[in-house]
C-alpha cells in the first residue's frame, strides 16, 4: 500500500431513533453551553423550538431568515444576532442552508455548533463553508453576476451532531430522494478528490451502499424508518468522506451553477452526478469498480448504468434545464469551473469538456463514457 496522509475530525456523533427529543439538553450541558442561538428556516421554526424546548431559557434567540447558499447578507444578519445577544453556542435545526447558516456564524465567531440535520446533506460533519454574494453593482443571487466562495475552517465544524432518523420520516420523497442523491454525489466524488487516501474511500464506499439501499425504500415507503436510518447513516459517512478527501470536479459545477443561477442544490448535485462520473469512470477503473459494486449491492457492474437507473427509479428531474437553467448559459459556468478544476482529476477537463460535461446535464442526454 502506498503511504497516505488522513485527518481524523473532532466531533461527537448522536445517532437513533428519538435521540433528538430525549438527548439534547444533555448534549449542551456537555459543552457547557448557556446562550444558544438558535437557526432554522421559518417553516422547521415549529420543530425546532420544540426540540430545543428542554434547553429553557438557554435559549436566547431565535435566527429564521435562512436562504439556500447562504448569501452574505444573511450571514451578516445572523452574525450581528449572535454578537448582540451575546450567544456562546449556535443550535442548528435543519438541512444543508441551515447547517450552512450556522457555520457562517462560526467562521467569524469562533461559537460551537450543536447540529440537528433533518435532511441528508452531510455538511455537519465537514469544516467546508460557503457564502454567495453578488458582485459590486448589486446584482442578485441567481445572476451570473453572483459567485459562491467556498472554504474550509476548523471552526466551522460543529462540536456535536445529533442524528435522528424520526426527524427525516416527513421529508418529501422527492426531496428525500435528491437529498440522498447529494449525499451520494459526496460519496463518489471522495474517492478522486485531491485528498483521497484509504480511509476516506472506505467510508465513501459503504456510504453509496447504504444510501442506494435506503433511497427505493424511502422512495416507495416515506415513513420506512429503517430505511430513513440507512440514508441518514449514509448521509454521515458522505458527509465524513468528503471533510477528509476535499471537492473535487463534481462540486466545483454544481457550485458554479448554484452561485450564479440559483439552481436548487440537492437536485442539481443529483443532475449533474452521473455526467461527472461518466466523465472520469474510465480514468479511474479502481474508483469505478468499488462505486459500481456498491451501488449494485455488492455485483460488479456498470456504476453509471446503475446510477441512472436509480435516478431514474426515483423521479430525479432528466436535465438541469427543467430548474431553469437556460443552454446560453452553459459556456459562463463553463468558464467558472474551468479554473477551479483540481489539477489530479482523474482526466484533464479543459473548457471544452467542461461545456459538454454541463450541456449532458442540461439536456437530460448520457454523456458516452469514453477515454
Amino acid at each position: 500500500m502506498q503511504g497516505f496522509h488522513y485527518d481524523a475530525l473532532p466531533g461527537r456523533v448522536v445517532f437513533g431513533a428519538g435521540v433528538a427529543r430525549r438527548e439534547l439538553r444533555a448534549e449542551a450541558g456537555r459543552l457547557g453551553v448557556n446562550r444558544v442561538l438558535l437557526v432554522a428556516t421559518e417553516s422547521e421554526e415549529p420543530l425546532a423550538r420544540e426540540l430545543a424546548a428542554p434547553l429553557g431559557e438557554r435559549v436566547v434567540a431565535v435566527f429564521t431568515s435562512v436562504r439556500p447558499h447562504v448569501p452574505i447578507q444573511v450571514a451578516e444578519a445572523a452574525r450581528a444576532l449572535a454578537t448582540s445577544v451575546r450567544a456562546d453556542a449556535v443550535l442548528s435545526v435543519g438541512g444543508g442552508s441551515t447547517t450552512g447558516t450556522a457555520k457562517a456564524i462560526a467562521l467569524t465567531t469562533g461559537l460551537p455548533i450543536i447540529a440537528v440535520p433533518t435532511t441528508y446533506a452531510g455538511s455537519e460533519v465537514t469544516p467546508v463553508w460557503g457564502l454567495t454574494e453578488s458582485s459590486a453593482s448589486g446584482t442578485s443571487i441567481g445572476t451570473e453576476e453572483a459567485r459562491k466562495t467556498t472554504g474550509v475552517d476548523p471552526r466551522v465544524l460543529p462540536r456535536t451532531v445529533v442524528y435522528d432518523p424520526e426527524l427525516t420520516v416527513t421529508l418529501p420523497a422527492d426531496l428525500s430522494a435528491a437529498s440522498g442523491l447529494n449525499a451520494l454525489a459526496h460519496c463518489v466524488e471522495a474517492f478522486w478528490a485531491p485528498r483521497r487516501n484509504p480511509i476516506s474511500s472506505l467510508a465513501a464506499e459503504e456510504g453509496i451502499r447504504a444510501l442506494a439501499a435506503g433511497l427505493p425504500s424511502v422512495h416507495a415507503t416515506p415513513g420506512d424508518l429503517a430505511a430513513r436510518s440507512d440514508l441518514l447513516y449514509g448521509a454521515y459517512l458522505a458527509g465524513s468522506a468528503f471533510a477528509v478527501a476535499g471537492s473535487g470536479l463534481h462540486h466545483k459545477i454544481c457550485h458554479a451553477l448554484g452561485g450564479a443561477y440559483n439552481l436548487p442544490h440537492a437536485q442539481t448535485h443529483a443532475i449533474v452526478l452521473p455526467e461527472v462520473l461518466a466523465f472520469n469512470a474510465p480514468a479511474a477503473p479502481d474508483a469505478a469498480r468499488r462505486i459500481g459494486r456498491a451501488l449494485r449491492g455488492g455485483s460488479d457492474g456498470d456504476p453509471v448504468g446503475a446510477l441512472r437507473a436509480l435516478s431514474a427509479r426515483l423521479g430525479i428531474p432528466r436535465g438541469l434545464r427543467e430548474l431553469g437553467l437556460e443552454e446560453d448559459q452553459i459556456d459562463v459556468v463553463a468558464a467558472l469551473v474551468e479554473p477551479a478544476v483540481p489539477a489530479d482529476n482523474p482526466r484533464r477537463a479543459d473548457r471544452a469538456a467542461l461545456r459538454e460535461i454541463i450541456h449532458a446535464a442540461w439536456a437530460g442526454a448520457p454523456l458516452a463514457a469514453t477515454k
